[in-house]
């Protein structure tokens, strides 16, 4: 192997472990933004914001709907 040819090797070798990091970075961010998720998700809606919509379907519907 040339040295030329060895370092263009080398090159794509390290390439090739920054794209795996990279992916284990965005695979991990991932998780943790989809726990996030369902955390807030599964959160019980607040009494004051449900009577707010109470309110406004109740105004909804008194204006003909």
């Amino acid at each position: 192997m040339t040295e030329k040819s060895q370092r263009v090797h080398d090159t794509n070798d390290i390439d090739d472990v920054d794209l795996d990091e990279a992916r284990l970075r965005q695979q991990a961010i991932g998780v943790k933004l989809r726990h996030l998720f369902d955390e807030i998700v599964n959160e019980p809606v607040p009494d004051e914001f449900l009577s707010i919509l109470r309110r406004a379907d109740q105004r909804e519907n008194k204006g003909g709907a």
